[in-house]
């Protein structure tokens, strides 16, 4: 049974591993059915989400950052809304210290950082001191410019070593090893024959000692070996999750909760004795 160890609670999954529904606040993602607020929060609830993951800044590729002002305005509303109605686990995808501590006090429950605490100095010490778990994941350069440089000598062999830096810079804030996960960053600065490497070898990052989020839905990866666009890469997706929770993924962060939650359903029975 797959756990994740929050700052006052430790929630479980009965399925082979946790759902993640995604909510774009943002007028940009690249999957514009993702994008919404409470409401869309509220249905991926209904569809069965073990945790919300909600973002006000695109990391799509080619994407700018936007200012931490913007980014409060689109996502506490969100936060507070959904925290009226249920207790779910909720992530926020964000870089600044500003909005993650708005966002904790709004009922924010993880972190979810695509810089892995790089961006912003005062996260680590926050997370640490309010005991939420970080989502550690690796990229290369910034969303505007990921894409221009994704060659490597070994991928597998850099992100792990980047993933094995970023865990002894969290724990030396005194970050306990229960509220480390990490993510590969499929999509961000790699190319398509790599991403689908490190989902060959997802279980094997830090040799398994860290639960492992694969946030792989609807990526360009999937496009580029389907040849289907972004609104028809469902079946690809679902494929790909599975594939990776075979491998050891812990957690997927999707856009389609019920398909997501049905396939695992039936991956488990399957497995079942």
């Amino acid at each position: 049974m797959k756990t994740l160890h929050l700052s006052n609670r430790t929630i479980s999954t009965n399925l082979p591993a946790f759902v993640m529904g995604i909510v774009n606040a943002t007028p940009d993602s690249f999957f514009d059915k993702s994008r919404g607020g409470a409401d869309e929060a509220l249905r991926l609830v209904d569809e069965g989400a073990e945790i919300l993951d909600i973002g006000g800044e695109s990391s799509r590729p080619g994407s700018d950052y936007v200012s931490c002002e913007e980014e409060i305005r689109r996502v506490i509303p969100v936060v507070e809304e959904v925290r009226r109605h249920s207790d779910i686990p909720i992530s926020v995808d964000t870089r600044k210290f500003e909005v993650m501590k708005a966002a904790f006090e709004a009922g924010a429950d993880i972190l979810n950082d695509i810089s892995a605490l790089e961006d912003d100095s005062s996260l680590a010490p926050f997370c640490a001191e309010t005991k939420i778990p970080v989502i550690l994941m690796h990229k290369r350069g910034n969303p505007s410019t990921m894409q221009k440089n994704t060659v490597y000598g070994n991928v597998f062999d850099e992100v792990n070593e980047y993933l094995k830096s970023r865990v002894e810079f969290a724990k030396s804030f005194g970050i306990a090893d229960e509220k480390i996960w990490l993510d590969p960053g499929i999509g961000f600065g790699k190319n398509t024959a790599d991403n689908f490497e490190l989902m060959r070898r997802c279980g094997e990052f830090l040799e398994g000692k860290y639960p492992l989020l694969m946030a792989l839905s609807r990526k360009t990866c999937i496009g580029d070996v389907t040849g289907r666009e972004v609104s028809q890469r469902l079946s690809g997706t679902i494929a790909a999750n599975l594939l990776s929770v075979l491998k050891g993924a812990g957690m997927i962060r999707v856009h389609d909760v019920k398909e997501a939650v049905d396939s695992l359903k039936v991956m488990k029975a399957f497995f079942e004795e």
